[in-house]
């Protein structure tokens, strides 16, 4: 979910918040979500994908998709927290409505799918906002009973970062927590005192870059730029590995988004690597090495829908 999909929302929720939702926030199951998908939608299946993911890497299996989540709907901004076994991801059931009209639908938001007895259960929303408030929350990033969510919401201006506590099997105490302006934080990660994030700010190499930042004493320290990582192009959407020493991201390759993986050699990050090109976006990965990433389908120009797709390691 980018962040700049979230900057025309600010008018409409000012404007309808009086109004309150289509539907008051409750225990949103599968069904719900599955039921504000349109009659006439088209699965896309692989077979029927013309530009499907392209697999660089002999550390993984052909990517497939992850049916555990996946819809007719829009699936994006997937995320597994290195502590928990949890699969969040965004979801809208229909790309042809404008974005101040998903805020409306009662569903589109983050969703959670959890691993128990073996599979992944059906997924249920999560919620981030009082009932019969106005909200579209994303960019999700979870660690341990905290999470940190992009959001636009009713009674605030313009877009911010908020993060909430987790209650058993909710979020409470939800709160605007932004960083500092001038940071210019875009989505993000953060490893221990270490806060990764794309951004367009000044002095970077052009369009997004991948910047950190350090926390010291409670407070973060001037970001700064990850230049082996960056190029002109478009480079974000980082996922660090717990340990610190892999760098996933997102960049532009041949005209369309694809994942780049770099390494940390001696305490420096190195050159990265192609992983997987083609409509392949948003890394994320489990404890065991598997990778999962958003997979557009795109037909003459036209986004159709969106899946998670995975690779599994070999």
């Amino acid at each position: 979910m980018k962040l700049v999909l979230f900057g025309i929302l600010v008018f409409s929720l000012l404007f309808v918040g009086c109004f309150g939702s289509e539907e008051q926030l409750h225990e949103l199951t599968e069904e719900d979500r599955l039921e504000k998908i349109p009659n006439d939608a088209v699965k896309v299946t692989p077979e029927m994908d013309k530009y499907p993911p392209v697999l660089h890497s002999d550390e993984f299996e052909e990517p497939i998709p992850f049916d555990a989540v996946n819809s007719a709907g829009a699936e994006d901004s997937p995320f597994i927290p290195s502590d928990r076994d949890e699969f969040y991801f965004f979801f809208t059931p229909d790309v042809d409505v404008p974005v101040e009209k998903q805020v409306l639908d009662g569903v589109t938001g983050v969703w959670i799918s959890k691993y128990e007895n073996g599979i992944w259960q059906e997924p249920k929303r999560v919620i981030l906002q009082d009932s019969g408030k106005l909200s579209l929350d994303g960019c999700e990033f979870v660690h341990g009973d905290m999470i940190l969510f992009c959001t636009a919401r009713e009674g605030y201006t313009g877009l911010h970062w908020s993060s909430a506590e987790r209650d058993g099997d909710s979020w409470k105490n939800w709160r605007v927590d932004d960083f500092p302006e001038e940071y210019d934080v875009g989505e993000l990660h953060i490893v221990g005192d270490t806060l990764y994030y794309h951004s367009d700010k000044d002095g970077g190499m052009g369009g997004y870059d991948i910047w950190f930042s350090k926390k010291v004493n409670g407070k973060w320290q001037e970001p700064e730029n990850i230049e082996i990582i960056n190029t002109e192009e478009t480079d974000g959407w980082p996922f660090v590995t717990p340990d610190g020493n892999e760098l996933w991201f997102t960049r532009t390759h041949l005209g369309s988004p694809a994942i780049f993986k770099s390494e940390k050699v001696e305490g420096k990050w190195q050159e990265p690597e192609l992983i997987i090109s083609q409509f392949a976006g948003e890394p994320t990965l489990d404890k065991a090495g598997n990778l999962y990433f958003v997979h557009h389908y795109y037909d003459d120009g036209k986004m159709l829908e969106a899946d998670i797709y995975v690779a599994y390691k070999k």
